[in-house]
């Protein structure tokens, strides 16, 4: 269990999916260049099975953007999005109606 105090440390904020690319080392993932307000972010992320880039491009996400940045195969992740997963598939979490990139998940 987590307290609430560090549930609150979370930052989720809206993005918009600006770019989709394959990554150059791994076959699972994508390369996401994310906009968040006025800020540019590169997010690394293990979807591809799920979504073609066609399907991303555009779209609104939900992303965790105070986690430490990584390097995932050699690309820096500065940000996670959200997912749900089960046995089959995979859904990332979007806004029901669009807003301004940047406003706070809550």
């Amino acid at each position: 269990m987590i307290t609430f105090e560090d549930f609150k440390k979370l930052e989720l904020k809206i993005a918009k999916i600006i770019e989709v690319k394959e990554h150059p080392n791994a076959d699972m993932l994508y390369i996401l260049r994310v906009e968040i307000e006025n800020e540019s972010r590169q997010i690394i992320s293990g979807i591809k099975k799920y979504y073609t880039p066609e399907e991303l491009k555009d779209k609104q996400i939900v992303v965790l953007v105070n986690i430490e940045p990584a390097t995932i195969r050699g690309e820096i992740s500065e940000g996670m999005l959200l997912a749900a997963k089960d046995d089959e598939n995979l859904a990332i979490l979007i806004p029901e109606k669009s807003v301004k990139t940047g406003s706070v998940v809550s």
